[in-house]
């Protein structure tokens, strides 16, 4: 959760009264907020002589991004307080143009311009500012993976822009506080001994290209996500300030952009007046203006927002109590509120967002107790879990040990250490693994428990495991493209393979569970097995499991078991005989 910390004299001359620290305390409570710190009730730090002004240390939500600096906490405290209303966001006419190259598609292909006039920045707003930058650069983007911002003085440099991707070499500009020009390569060689910027420069150091904003002139305006130029630097001097967003994700982009330009939009000539910059894309000829700060819309339930918060409110009482949370909120009629949400809470994205904001609006101190006698239940384990049960305590109380491995594997592990193939539409690969032991969500337990044995491998034997649990699948035809699927799978470990042990194992879990050893063409429920050739199991070793639920239901086959391939076991690390068994239960429901 970020913390910001703020000047507490301005905070409180923009809030139009003093609080003392338990008032604030509460205030941030009845916001969704909280009060960390109050700075001068300890001993005030001394900085170059001077003692530092007493602050405010405010602990928000990491998705309100509109709270990461003053200017947006005060707005909306003022607007939850009733002190002010909900700031009018507008575009004037664009007068500048930003064309994309298309060689940025190679590297970071989404860029934002826009435009702030008139403002006027004192020494705590400029730092307020800058400040509101690196809170981003952490949070939203990431540290500048994801997104980087640029801000530049507009009366130093001339339109049209251009967002260009160039070979480093070809590069070449005075960065921000330095006195010597470079080109990209040097500039990679200067600052990998600086260290709040060296950590930066892996994000492009190894592309061939370097994304680029040049002015008219071909004067450089920042090379993304490292450093800006030199020549349009900001001070505190500057009235017209030009802001550019780079991103790998054109969502991210328009968050950003849309926070920068409505936060500190107050401090110009005209209030909460933004000068877009139209974008031409120049291979597609498509254009678009930056930001785009038109308000979304989205409908909730009157008996929803009611249900979760427990009240009774009629429609205009809660279009009422969401005007505190900086959303314009009307009755449509049929039990519907529509909302406004404006460009700076990005952070709602469905109904409970706006429930949450009736609760904070309502009060939480006035939410009261109340036992829910209008939807009275009994709580019931799901049938997966009974089953996942009788299975557990047949295997334990047959003396073997429950492990519990991760859910991910390598994609390894998962499959050509098991001679399996990937067909591409089975196991649900991470897109960004942080290692290479967790690539894929496993589609079978036994990559997990042999793992568990490899690491157990010197104990005594036999060694004999068991797991019941989830293993998930693609799955295109549900909502979220994956399914679960709960399984149950056992290994036996010893000098001999235990096959008949495995086997043994099979039959006591399925008589507890009502599915005793049938022939495949008996018309009753039960389960069978056939011989099969498994990769994964030594030659003639190894069969399917098929089992019908009743006799109006075909055998469907359930898994498989068998004493495991040499190659397998290898792959495993284990020096011994192994037999194992996994099959879905979730046809025993």
């Amino acid at each position: 959760m970020p913390t910001i910390a703020v000047d507490k004299e301005d905070f409180y001359k923009a809030l139009g009264r003093t609080y003392t620290t338990s008032e604030f305390d509460e205030l941030c409570f009845q916001f969704g907020i909280e009060l960390d710190e109050d700075t001068e009730e300890g001993e005030l730090p001394i900085v170059d002589g001077v003692k530092e002004r007493p602050q405010l240390k405010i602990e928000v939500g990491a998705n309100r991004y509109d709270l990461l600096c003053i200017e947006g906490i005060s707005l909306a405290l003022n607007i939850f307080l009733g002190n002010a209303p909900v700031p009018n966001y507008r575009l004037s006419e664009p007068r500048h143009k930003l064309y994309v190259k298309p060689e940025t598609k190679q590297i970071r292909p989404f860029v934002g311009l826009a435009v702030l006039r008139g403002v006027k920045f004192t020494e705590r707003s400029y730092k307020s500012f800058i400040s509101l930058q690196d809170k981003l650069h952490a949070n939203i983007c990431r540290n500048r993976t994801l997104g980087a911002i640029g801000t530049h003085d507009l009366d130093t440099v001339k339109g049209p822009f251009t967002y260009e991707a160039l070979p480093p070499k070809e590069i070449v500009f005075k960065p921000l506080n330095q006195n010597e020009v470079m080109d990209g390569e040097r500039l990679m060689e200067f600052y990998g001994s600086v260290k709040h910027i060296a950590k930066y420069l892996p994000i492009i150091k190894d592309s061939p290209v370097y994304p680029v904003i040049y002015d008219a002139n071909r004067t450089v305006c920042s090379l993304p996500p490292i450093i800006n130029g030199d020549h349009s630097k900001i001070t505190l001097d500057t009235t017209n300030v030009l802001i550019d967003v780079t991103a790998t994700d054109r969502t991210k982009c328009e968050i950003v952009m849309n926070q920068m330009v409505a936060m500190f939009s107050q401090y110009c000539s005209e209030p909460f007046l933004i000068e877009p910059c139209e974008i031409i894309d120049e291979a597609t000829g498509e254009s678009h203006l930056c930001p785009n700060i038109a308000p979304r819309t989205m409908e909730a339930s009157i008996d929803y927002l009611n249900s979760c918060c427990g009240l009774d409110l009629s429609p205009e009482e809660i279009c009422s109590h969401l005007s505190k949370m900086s959303t314009t909120a009307t009755y449509k009629g049929d039990g519907v509120v529509s909302v406004e949400i404006p460009c700076t809470r990005s952070d709602i994205l469905h109904p409970c967002d706006i429930m949450e904001d009736l609760a904070i609006g309502y009060g939480y101190d006035n939410l009261k107790k109340t036992f829910p006698n209008k939807t009275s239940t009994l709580g019931a384990p799901l049938l997966i879990n009974k089953v996942s049960d009788i299975f557990r305590s047949a295997a334990a109380m047959s003396g073997w040990h429950e492990v519990m491995p991760l859910t991910l594997c390598s994609h390894d592990e998962n499959f050509a250490f098991l001679k399996r193939v990937d067909d591409g539409n089975t196991a649900i690969q991470l897109a960004n693994p942080k290692t290479l032991e967790y690539q894929v969500v496993r589609t079978s337990l036994l990559p997990g428990l042999l793992k568990t044995i490899r690491e157990n491998r010197y104990h005594s034997l036999p060694i004999r495991v068991f797991e019941a649990a989830d293993v998930a699948f693609k799955d295109e035809t549900r909502e979220t493209k994956s399914r679960n699927e709960r399984h149950f799978a056992a290994a036996y470990v010893g000098k001999t393979s235990g096959f008949e042990i495995i086997q043994g194992l099979l039959t006591r879990i399925m008589e507890n569970s009502r599915a005793p050893r049938i022939g495949c063409d008996e018309k009753k429920r039960g389960f069978c097995i056939q011989a099969t050739d498994d990769a994964t199991y030594f030659a003639g070793r190894s069969a399917d499991i098929y089992f019908r639920r009743d006799e109006h239901s075909s055998p469907k086959r359930i898994g498989s078991f068998g004493v495991l391939h040499p190659e397998v076991v290898l792959n495993f690390e284990i020096p011994y005989a192994v037999s194992c068994v996994e099959i879905s239960i979730e046809d025993f429901q």
